[in-house]
């Protein structure tokens, strides 16, 4: 049948499977959102308050299921206003497609008005980027996106769309959507049986996962390997709940921020079984002492990231949870129990700490965590607040804990709550944030209220850039080179102004009384959490030392 390209979009989207669009509209795109409107009892959309906060929506809609995300955003400074959001989504390998139009196919090139390349500016921070030129090729390319998005090691697709290629017919025929089919093909069944060997072989084996088991499904079958082998586990940022912060195994996150119990034990293992992750420079801290006395094997989808940070002895590309089954059923059963009980007794003579006398960032976490029975979607913003979100809540599953990890974006974590919370309405989530991560895309309050989509925001406030600072106060003679935030803002008064709830504490009985309250309300929350500017995220590595050099407030006391 022959249909417009606007409706082969929306078609398509059908297709796919799409319940929810977040994004903006405007000139070049209205023919699109003109269509959407006809289908809005099959796809929901939201209505952002900055395109921005549709891509870290779409982002945070995709890790909380797996899915892929979709955004919508008009030519020009509407489509550019993504990238930030799609850069995040590229470095931590989320499947986000986002759709842009640009002026009519006779414009391009000729500085229009509201005319970018999009689909050139996002080349390097996407795994594809498209212009559609022709309307016939218009939903072959539609679906192609949905594909790459979701293949391999996962990430963001950008389709690009000139407003009279929506508006020109074509052809169209609806198509099942082809499963993407896990990696298998590059799996070496010879290099997993030199890695039982070496598991075999090994005193002291430690378990270090990332977000490739998340994105894999592979927790279950981590866990039957940890369990097998007797093994320590440590994670990064992005495999948080990918293996049971609860669980006796485990020792907490690795590198700059992680526990000197899972800092120290990486740096003295025999055997570094490192599962999904790209080996960041806040993990690794010092790459040529990192793990020096171990035999290292990277289990990774990505063939570009093995020895790219970190030398290997051995390495097995292919899809986790596949080369997981395959390891599992050719080791045996190992008991490690005097090394576990090395590391135990770090855990036990190192723990993370936090003030009780005042209100403070780890307490507000660990009250937040004992509200919700460890059973919230915790999304954050970047800084402080963010490590102890990572550090003081205990996450039991995968897709529970989400926050930009490579990019580190200020501004992130409330469109992704609104994202989350859309895709798990049966979920309590939450959005921890500073008070200048908050600050930088606040205005996603009016989108919560709106589309009724009750989150509850934590803000973590400190009237600092609270991880630039500490970094200030270490490392650069505490020259407070505007860091200071010593504002007049009330954030009760901003929180109610935008029709959300607005509470301040300042002590931790107060807290405790306000996000209870935050829990009955069913509606948007905003909590101005007051803690001292002084108070800093322990244990901490020096840029460029060994983790093993980890230090903590007590360290800093007798230095």
């Amino acid at each position: 049948m022959q249909l417009t390209g606007a409706q082969i979009v929306i078609e398509c989207m059908k297709e796919q499977g799409v319940d929810t669009i977040f994004g903006y509209p405007g000139g070049a795109i209205l023919n699109i959102y003109d269509e959407l409107y006809k289908h809005s009892d099959e796809i929901r959309h939201i209505l952002v308050s900055h395109e921005q906060g549709a891509s870290h929506a779409a982002d945070g809609y995709a890790r909380a299921t797996g899915k892929t995300g979709v955004c919508f955003a008009t030519s020009g400074p509407g489509s550019t206003n993504l990238v930030t959001g799609i850069a995040t989504a590229n470095i931590d390998s989320i499947p986000v497609v986002a759709i842009t139009c640009n002026v009519g196919t006779p414009l391009l090139g000729k500085d229009s008005f509201q005319e970018v390349a999009i689909s050139e500016v996002v080349k390097p921070i996407t795994k594809a980027s498209f212009i559609v030129m022709e309307v016939n090729e218009l939903a072959d390319t539609i679906r192609k996106a949905f594909t790459i998005a979701q293949s391999g090691r996962k990430g963001p697709v950008l389709i690009d769309i000139p407003k009279d290629v929506t508006a020109a017919k074509a052809e169209y025929e609806a198509k099942t959507p082809a499963k993407p089919e896990p990696v298998t093909s590059t799996i070496d069944d010879a290099a997993i049986a030199r890695v039982a060997e070496l598991i075999k072989n090994s005193k002291k084996p430690y378990v270090f996962c990332g977000g490739g088991v998340v994105s894999s499904g592979a927790s279950k079958e981590l866990r039957e390997l940890v369990n097998k082998i007797d093994a320590p586990v440590c994670d990064t940022l992005m495999g948080k709940g990918a293996f049971p912060g609860t669980d006796p195994h485990y020792t907490g996150m690795l590198g700059m921020h992680g526990t000197k119990a899972s800092n120290f034990g990486v740096s003295s293992c025999d055997l570094l079984l490192a599962i999904g992750v790209r080996f960041s420079d806040r993990v690794y801290g010092n790459a040529k002492n990192f793990a020096k006395n171990a035999k290292i094997v990277h289990i990774e989808i990505d063939e570009k990231e093995v020895n790219k940070n970190i030398e290997t002895d051995e390495h097995i590309i292919g899809d986790a949870k596949e080369i997981l089954k395959k390891l599992n059923a050719i080791i045996g059963t190992y008991e490690h129990t005097e090394w576990r009980n090395e590391l135990k007794e770090k855990s036990e003579r190192f723990p993370l700490r936090y003030r009780t006398d005042v209100l403070s960032g780890g307490g507000a976490i660990t009250e937040i965590y004992r509200q919700t029975k460890g059973q919230a979607l915790i999304t954050t913003e970047v800084g402080q607040h963010q490590m102890w979100a990572a550090q003081f809540y205990y996450y039991s599953e995968p897709r529970q804990f989400i926050t930009s990890g490579g990019l580190g974006t200020m501004g992130y974590g409330l469109g992704a709550a609104i994202g989350a919370k859309t895709a798990r309405p049966d979920k309590t989530v939450v959005n921890i944030a500073g008070d200048g991560g908050f600050r930088m895309n606040m205005n996603e309050i009016i989108t919560s209220v709106r589309n009724n989509i009750p989150v509850i925001e934590v803000i973590i406030d400190n009237r600092v850039l609270g991880m630039v600072r500490q970094w200030q106060t270490l490392f650069y003679g505490g020259r407070y080179s505007h860091t200071v935030l010593e504002d007049q803002t009330d954030y009760v008064k901003l929180a109610e102004s935008m029709g959300a709830i607005g509470m301040k504490a300042e002590t931790p009985e107060e807290f405790r009384d306000a996000f209870a309250k935050a829990l009955e309300a069913d509606r948007t929350v905003v909590i101005d959490c007051r803690i001292d500017k002084d108070e800093n995220v322990y244990p901490m590595v020096a840029p460029g030392d060994a983790i093993s050099q980890a230090f903590d407030a007590e360290d800093m006391k007798n230095m």
